[in-house]
């Protein structure tokens, strides 16, 4: 994969990580439990805009995957057409110089008497 299909999955890596940091940092940290709590409500009301976040994102890198996927494709079916082609071509080539060629059908004949 190219840095660019791996920049969806970075930048998902990131914010989930940021996150899951977040949470034990607020876990561990010295704070009363009040404090812990109002500051994991705020966080858990922000987890909704960072899910349609990082779903966006992953759309988007399916689509780019999809789309490179599709060209793939379509270029691997263009050279099979022409790979097809060429073999038909150079069957039809062989068949033509295995064939005896009627060389009398190539010749008319001279009559002595029209010249």
């Amino acid at each position: 994969m190219s840095n660019k299909d791996n920049s969806g999955l970075l930048f998902a890596g990131l914010v989930i990580g940021g996150v899951l940091g977040t949470v034990t940092g607020l876990l561990i940290a010295p704070r009363s439990g009040q404090e812990t709590r109002r500051i994991l409500k705020k966080s858990a009301e922000a987890l909704p805009e960072l899910a349609e976040d990082l779903s966006s994102t992953v759309q988007l890198q399916a689509d780019r995957l999809s789309e490179t996927a599709r060209r793939n494709w379509d270029d691997t079916l263009e050279r099979l057409k022409d790979a097809i082609a060429a073999g038909i071509e150079a069957s039809q080539l062989s068949n033509s110089m295995q064939q005896p060629r009627d060389i009398t059908a190539e010749f008319t004949p001279v009559d002595k008497h029209t010249r």
